[in-house]
C-alpha cells in the first residue's frame, strides 16, 4: 500500500479502479500480470488486433502529414509502421505471451523498454534519437490494447478513477458520470477551472499530485479522499474498513444537513446572509434550490463553448438561459458574460498561444475584441430576461472604460431586439466582477457606474499575490486570508455600502469556514458557492454571530503575514464552532 498527497479540490471519498488517461503512455506504468495457458491464444489475438489497428491509424496519419507537411516530414510515420512489422520487436512480445505466460500489456511494455534502453546507450545519435519514437509506439499499442484512440477519451470501466498529468475543463465535463467516480492529476491548483467543473459535477478530485501518473498503474485499486487530498494505492483490508466507516459518517453528516434547507441563513445574532449558487450548467439550478440556495449568484456561461466544437449560436445561449430560469422558479439568476482565455478555450485553439495568458487576452478583453460573439451572447441574455429576474455581470473589469464599452454594446443589443420587436427587461441590472487590485482600489469610482459588485476571490488572490492559481508548485502561497487581500475586500465592501449598491462574493473560497467568517466580518451579506457547499456553510453561519465575525476580521487584517492571519482565524473558528470542519468529505 502506498499513499500520495495532492491538493484537494472537490470533496468526496471513493474507492475505484485507476485508468491512465490516453496520451500519457510515456508516464504510464504497466503492472506485471500473468495468464493461464488457455488464455495464450486470446492474448496473442489482442496484441495482433491492437498492432493492426495502430498501423491503420499510423497510415492515416502518414497520408494526412504527407498532404500538409510534405513527404520528408511524413517519413516519421513510415518508421513507426515499419517498427510494428519488425520481428525484432514482435517476436519478443509474442514469446513473452506464449512462453512467459505474460498478459499482452506487460509484454509490450517490457519489449519496448528493453529496446529503448539499447537505443539510448548506442553511440550513434541516429539510434538515440529514436528512443522517443519507441516510447510513442509503446503508448499507442497500450492505448489500443485498452480500447483507446490517442487524443480521445477511453471507454471507462465501472467506478473508474481517472489519473492524468492534467485535464481540461471540457475533458472533465465530458466524463461519463455513470463510469467515472473521481480523478487525480499531477498538475493544477485549487481554483483551476478544471477543479471548478469537478465541484460542479460532484466528482471527488485531487490535483497537484506531481507523480500520480508514474506511481499509479492502470488497473490499480485506489482510494481518493477529496477532503484531505490523499490518494491510497492498493489499499489493504484495514484501509478499506476505515473507508467504509468514514463513508458511513459522511452519509450521516449529509442527512443531518437536510434539516437546514428550510431554515433561514442568518447568524446567531440574527443577521441575514443570502446564500446563492455558482453553476456551470442549467440543470444545476435544481441542486442549488434543493440545497437551500436562494438563486444563482454566478452562472459561468463559457461552458457553452467548452463542451462543443462549434461556437454557440444565439439560440444555444438563449435555450440554456431559459432552461436555467425555468429551473429557478422565480429566483434570481446572475449571468456572467463569457470568461474565455487564460486556461480555457482560446489558448488551446490559438495557432500561437500567449506566453502568459492569465495576463493576456481573456474575459472582458476577449469579448471586446470579438464583438459579434459578445453581442450574440448579450442578445440572448436580454431575450431570456423577459422570462424571469436576470442580472448581467462583466468579468475581469480593470478600468471604467472597459465597463462603459460593455454597456455600450449591451445598448446596441437592446436596439437590435427593439428593431425586431422582441421583449426584454429594459432595467436589467448590470454589474461587474471585482477580480483585480485596480478594480478594488477604484471601487468608489466603479460604484457610481455599476448596479452591483461581485468579488471574485479566485482571480483577486492570484493577481494580488502574484500566484498562478493553477500551479501546484506555488499552491501553498495562494491564500485568500492574506491581509492584503482582506484589505481589498474591505475597501470594496465599504464603497458598496457608501453608494448603496449590493456586493457579494462568488469565489470558491467563500465556502471555506475561515474565509466565510472573514467575509461576513468585512461586511458582505451575500455569498455564492457551489450547491454542495451551501448546507455546511449555512450551518457554520448559524453557529456564529456577525459581531464575532467582525472582531475576527479586524484582528486578522492587522497581522503582518498571511500565516499569522490564517492561524488566528483557524484557532478562533475551532473554538467558536468545534464542528465547523466535521464531515466535510461527502461521498
Amino acid at each position: 500500500m502506498q499513499s500520495l498527497q495532492g491538493i484537494p479540490v472537490s470533496e468526496g471519498l471513493v474507492v475505484g479502479t485507476a485508468v491512465i488517461l490516453p496520451g500519457l503512455g510515456k508516464a504510464r506504468r504497466v503492472k506485471d500480470r500473468s495468464i493461464e495457458p488457455a488464455q495464450i491464444d486470446n492474448e496473442i489475438k489482442r496484441f495482433d488486433d491492437a498492432r493492426l489497428a495502430a498501423i491503420d491509424e499510423l497510415s492515416a496519419l502518414h497520408a494526412e502529414a504527407h498532404d500538409e507537411m510534405g513527404a520528408e516530414a511524413a517519413k516519421i510515420f513510415l518508421f513507426h509502421m515499419g517498427a510494428l512489422a519488425d520481428h525484432a520487436i514482435l517476436d519478443p512480445i509474442r514469446n513473452a505471451i506464449t512462453n512467459g505466460l505474460s498478459a499482452a500489456e506487460p509484454a509490450v511494455a517490457r519489449a519496448f523498454d528493453t529496446l529503448a534502453a539499447k537505443f539510448a546507450e548506442h553511440q550513434d545519435t541516429t539510434f538515440r534519437s529514436k528512443v522517443s519514437d519507441l516510447e510513442d509506439l509503446k503508448a499507442r499499442l497500450l492505448d489500443r490494447l485498452a480500447g483507446r484512440v490517442q487524443g480521445e477519451l477511453p471507454e471507462f470501466p465501472d467506478r473508474a478513477v481517472v489519473i492524468a498529468d492534467d485535464l481540461t475543463p471540457s475533458q472533465t465535463a465530458a466524463f461519463n458520470r455513470d463510469k467515472v467516480i473521481a480523478f487525480v492529476t499531477d498538475l493544477g491548483g485549487k481554483t483551476s477551472h478544471t477543479a471548478i467543473v469537478a465541484r460542479a459535477l460532484g466528482l471527488p478530485a485531487i490535483v497537484g499530485c506531481r507523480n500520480a501518473t508514474t506511481a499509479i498503474s492502470d488497473g490499480d485499486p485506489v482510494i481518493v479522499d477529496g477532503r484531505t487530498g490523499k490518494v491510497t494505492i492498493d489499499p489493504d483490508g484495514r484501509a478499506l474498513q476505515l473507508l467504509q466507516q468514514q463513508q458511513a459518517k459522511n452519509q450521516a453528516y449529509k442527512l443531518s444537513l437536510r434539516d437546514l434547507q428550510s431554515v433561514p441563513a442568518e447568524t446567531a445574532d440574527g443577521t441575514p446572509i443570502e446564500l446563492l449558487g455558482n453553476i456551470e450548467f442549467p440543470d444545476e439550478a435544481h441542486q442549488v434550490l434543493d440545497a437551500g440556495g436562494k438563486g444563482i449568484g454566478l452562472y459561468r456561461t463559457e461552458f457553452l463553448f467548452l463542451t462543443s466544437d462549434q461556437e454557440p449560436t444565439e439560440d444555444d445561449h438563449y435555450n440554456a438561459y431559459a432552461e436555467c430560469i425555468r429551473n429557478l422558479k422565480g429566483q434570481p439568476l446572475t449571468i456572467r458574460t463569457v470568461d474565455l482565455g487564460a486556461d480555457k478555450y482560446t489558448q488551446a485553439r490559438a495557432e500561437i498561444p500567449e506566453r502568459n495568458p492569465f495576463l493576456g487576452l481573456r474575459s472582458i478583453r476577449y469579448c471586446l475584441q470579438n464583438v459579434p460573439m459578445f453581442k450574440t451572447q448579450l442578445r440572448a441574455i436580454l431575450r431570456a430576461s423577459a422570462l424571469g429576474p436576470v442580472k448581467i455581470m462583466f468579468p475581469l473589469i480593470t478600468s471604467v472604460s472597459e465597463f462603459r464599452q460593455g454597456k455600450m454594446l449591451l445598448h446596441d443589443a437592446m436596439e437590435d431586439l427593439d428593431e425586431i420587436g422582441l421583449p426584454y427587461d429594459r432595467n436589467i441590472p448590470v454589474g461587474m466582477m471585482v477580480e483585480v487590485p485596480s478594480a478594488a482600489l477604484q471601487a468608489a469610482t466603479f460604484a457610481k457606474e455599476v448596479d452591483f459588485f461581485s468579488i471574485g476571490t479566485n482571480d483577486l488572490v492570484q493577481y494580488t499575490l502574484a500566484v498562478d492559481r493553477t500551479n501546484e508548485r506555488v499552491a501553498s502561497l495562494y491564500n485568500p486570508a492574506h491581509p492584503a487581500v482582506l484589505r481589498l475586500v474591505r475597501d470594496v465592501s465599504r464603497a458598496a455600502t457608501r453608494y448603496k449598491i449590493p456586493v457579494s462574493c462568488c469565489g470558491e473560497s467563500a465556502a471555506d469556514p475561515e474565509f466565510a467568517t472573514l467575509l461576513i466580518g468585512l461586511g458582505l451579506r451575500t455569498l455564492s458557492v457551489t450547491a454542495s457547499s451551501i448546507p455546511p456553510l449555512k450551518r457554520m453561519i448559524r453557529s456564529i454571530s456577525a459581531d464575532q465575525c467582525e472582531r475576527i476580521a479586524r484582528k486578522a487584517i492587522s497581522f503582518d503575514s498571511d500565516a499569522e492571519a490564517q492561524a488566528y482565524v483557524r484557532d478562533r473558528i475551532q473554538k467558536l464552532i468545534p464542528d465547523a470542519y466535521d464531515g466535510r468529505s461527502v461521498d
